[in-house]
């Protein structure tokens, strides 16, 4: 089952949070998560959704809203999803994307963008099997302001 993400998930959101980013290269750091994610929640910044089996989350998609001024539309960024390696192959990768394209339709966006790796591959057979197109005809750029 998929839902939307509420304060009274922080828990158990932020150690998964704390997962992904452990996945991503990055140091463990739960209370920052838990921060993280409770101003993400409480400022509406983002739209997170998750999936839950008997009561224990097991994934996460996080949606943050960006527009595009040629389709003079919203689009929503996939900049997170993880399911616990314990559950995965179960499809519930499947079912958060299925919850991000709602509130694509639902918000009358233009789309949904996201960002891989190309050597995930998991996701890089993931995102087509879901819809998704591969964007070759552009190339992304990245100015960071810091180094960590």
């Amino acid at each position: 089952m998929t839902r939307k993400a509420t304060l009274q998930d922080i828990g158990q959101l932020s150690e998964l949070f704390d997962q992904y980013r452990i996945f991503y290269h990055k140091t463990s750091d739960v209370p920052a998560a838990e921060q993280f994610l409770t101003e993400r929640i409480e400022n509406g910044d983002s739209k997170i959704f998750v999936a839950e089996i008997e009561e224990r989350l097991v994934g996460f998609v996080q949606l943050y809203p960006l527009f595009s001024s040629t389709r003079m539309k919203r689009y929503w960024l996939l900049n997170d999803l993880f399911v616990n390696e314990s559950y995965r192959g179960k499809g519930f990768s499947k079912e958060l994307i299925e919850q991000a394209k709602e509130i694509a339709q639902s918000t009358d966006a233009c789309g949904i963008l996201l960002e891989t790796g190309k050597s995930n591959d998991i996701g890089n057979k993931l995102y087509p099997s879901c819809g998704f197109e591969l964007y070759d005809e552009v190339n992304f750029y990245e100015w960071t302001n810091y180094r960590d």
